[in-house]
């Protein structure tokens, strides 16, 4: 049970229900996620902005790529729902669960590109903090090809996967399986 006030679409005041207008449009249906920050219509439209742009804008990046960093990310955080979210978004250029959940648990024993292996670990690793010095990952990114634009986004989307787990563990939005269901990936 989340630990705040939340609102469903026929709670939400008018200001409320036309950003959700929006979220159903571009996302397919509304989350839990997305309800959890209805106190802040505001605040939840620059969220979904940011959200927008780092997962779904033009990128160097794969969007199987962004999905798979989410996994990580939300795997090292213990995120549960996020975890289920972005397994889900995976299956959608995957198409293999099992390989899905070897991302989360196992990663060493997936088959991954070089490229995808090193996406993974500075997900992992700058998600737990490993250090104050990244250079070595952004390194090893640069030696595998990725041009700095793409070392930009994918720390982007590492980061706001880090802001989202935290306030959906904060706020107790709870994994629900039915919401999985009918998103546009």
């Amino acid at each position: 049970m989340p630990h705040i006030k939340t609102f469903s679409y026929d709670e939400a005041d008018s200001e409320l229900k036309e950003v959700y207008d929006d979220i159903i449009k571009s996302r397919g249906k509304l989350a839990e996620v997305h309800k959890i920050q209805g106190l802040n219509p505001e605040a939840l439209v620059a969220h979904m902005d940011l959200y927008m742009t780092t997962m779904f804008g033009k990128s160097p990046l794969k969007r199987y790529q962004r999905e798979m960093m989410a996994v990580v990310v939300s795997a090292a955080n213990r995120c549960e729902y996020c975890i289920h979210h972005h397994e889900q978004a995976l299956l959608a250029y995957w198409k293999e669960e099992e390989k899905t959940k070897l991302l989360r648990f196992n990663r060493a024993e997936l088959d991954l590109p070089v490229k995808d292996r090193l996406l993974c670990n500075l997900a992992e690793y700058l998600t737990m903090n490993e250090g104050p010095d990244y250079s070595q990952y952004i390194t090893q990114l640069k030696d595998a090809g990725f041009e700095d634009r793409a070392i930009l986004d994918a720390v982007q989307i590492i980061a706001y996967f880090n802001f989202v787990n935290r306030m959906v563990l904060g706020l107790g939005v709870e994994f629900d399986a039915d919401e999985m269901k009918g998103y546009n990936y």
